[in-house]
């Protein structure tokens, strides 16, 4: 801008100048000094000229790149007003949105728009890449110590050596005075090779299914494995059948059995963030012989990997995740995607760090004796334990007032304190229950 002014400021004065000399070259008859100058000045005004067709560019090329997004930035102030809830909102500013490059832009959008969309959100933002949370630092950080109640300078530690919990590492609910439990222990997981679901092409979505299918013949052909691949996808790239495709009501028996995820598409705020694309393109799962070690693929992060059973103790679903986990990330071409400040990357940043959620199935009857899980959540959420309905979120209570409860603590928190957590919050849970029988 001041060298503009000082170019301005020269041809001012050199159109003074200018006219001087003209006024000389008329009197002395000079026609070769008039026509020089003639020309000079014919070159400054297309100079002129193409300095104004340049700042015009520049003005159109700002108002495209920032104004692309000024009605989206516009619902995110709504949002934050109506919703001062809505951590996505609460962080997305204009100012903060204007600060990155244009294609920078594109994916905050998206990482951003399900939290628009979706007023009601708690968090209402979802990675795209692996490299998300370090790119959009100043976006996601606050947003996620915020929801995960942490300070600057938490860092996330990982560490699975459960042996000193419990008695020696067990942890059996039969000295609870409970019999045996539905478990189950999960994790989410990415690879850092893909993008993560809300970013994933159909293309990209088979791609990732095929690595994975290398993965799992491994699994397949260890004894202690076994087991066999269930895919949704209609059929590979260019026409390739899909030697694992299910049909219909095989989908659906998966399902029931809570071994299968159900239809995302129906889901508003993956929806909105683009992980329920292409369905059922991508989507499926992996079940070893005893049905107790499962992979899904192609749902909120790229994998799920779980380990579930009916038993007592809740060190054997955890011991035997951690086995597993270990066997299929030492396959080659699988590579976990991880954050030295938030453990391992995960979609949602609800589940960053390590991705776990370990859970039971425990009756309730007495804190549900209204039909609902309000009561239930009530006394749980101060014991550090989230409830849900036996079908996961959303989903209602069993008729005998079973849920599912689990440690919320996901960030910022050990994988041996998870399981830790669950097995004390069930002792506190009971000792809730049983009063709640004398009320």
């Amino acid at each position: 801008l001041i060298d503009k002014k000082k170019a301005k400021k020269k041809r001012k004065m050199g159109n003074c100048g200018g006219k001087m000399e003209a006024a000389t070259a008329v009197a002395s008859g000079d026609t070769e000094a008039l026509t020089a100058m003639a020309q000079d000045k014919a070159q400054e005004k297309v100079e002129e000229k193409a300095e104004k067709v340049a700042e015009d560019v520049a003005e159109k090329v700002k108002e495209k790149v920032f104004g692309k997004y000024d009605s989206y930035l516009d619902d995110a102030e709504a949002v934050r007003k109506s919703n001062p809830d809505n951590r996505c909102a609460k962080y997305l500013t204009r100012e903060l949105f204007n600060s990155y490059t244009p294609e920078q832009q594109e994916i905050l959008y998206k990482c951003t728009k399900t939290g628009i969309e979706n007023p009601d959100s708690g968090l209402g933002a979802y990675a795209m890449t692996p490299d998300d949370y370090e790119t959009f630092t100043k976006f996601f950080d606050p947003l996620i110590r915020d929801y995960h109640g942490a300070d600057k300078k938490a860092k996330h530690v990982t560490d699975w050596d459960a042996s000193k919990v419990g008695n020696n590492g067990v942890l059996d609910v039969t000295e609870l005075g409970l019999d045996e439990l539905s478990m189950r222990v999960r994790v989410g997981r990415n690879l850092t090779q893909f993008n993560l679901p809300g970013n994933m092409s159909k293309e990209e979505r088979i791609e990732f299914e095929k690595t994975m299918l290398g993965a799992f013949e491994k699994l397949i052909a260890m004894p202690e494995y076994g087991g066999a691949v269930y895919s949704l996808t209609p059929e590979f790239l260019d026409g390739e059948k899909n030697p694992n495709k299910i049909s219909q009501q095989k989908y659906q028996e998966l399902v029931d059995a809570h071994i299968m995820f159900k239809d995302m598409a129906a889901d508003p705020y993956l929806a909105s963030a683009g992980i329920a694309n292409d369905w059922p393109y991508g989507r499926g799962c992996y079940v070893s012989e005893d049905k107790q070690f499962i992979i899904w693929f192609g749902e909120e992060d790229q994998l799920r990997i779980m380990c579930m059973k009916k038993g007592t103790k809740l060190n054997e679903v955890f011991d035997r995740l951690r086995e597993g986990l270990d066997v299929v990330e030492s396959i080659d071409g699988i590579e976990f995607a991880t954050s030295d400040k938030y453990g391992y990357v995960t979609s949602c940043p609800s589940n960053l760090g390590t991705g776990m959620r370990a859970s039971v199935h425990i009756k309730l009857p007495n804190l549900t004796s209204d039909g609902t899980d309000k009561k239930a959540k009530e006394v749980a959420k101060p014991l550090g334990l989230s409830v849900r309905g036996t079908g996961g979120e959303h989903t209602p209570i069993g008729a005998d007032g079973t849920v599912d409860i689990s440690p919320s603590g996901r960030l910022f928190i050990k994988e041996r304190d998870i399981i830790e957590k669950l097995y004390k919050g069930i002792s506190l849970l009971m000792e809730k229950e049983n009063a709640a029988a004398e009320e």
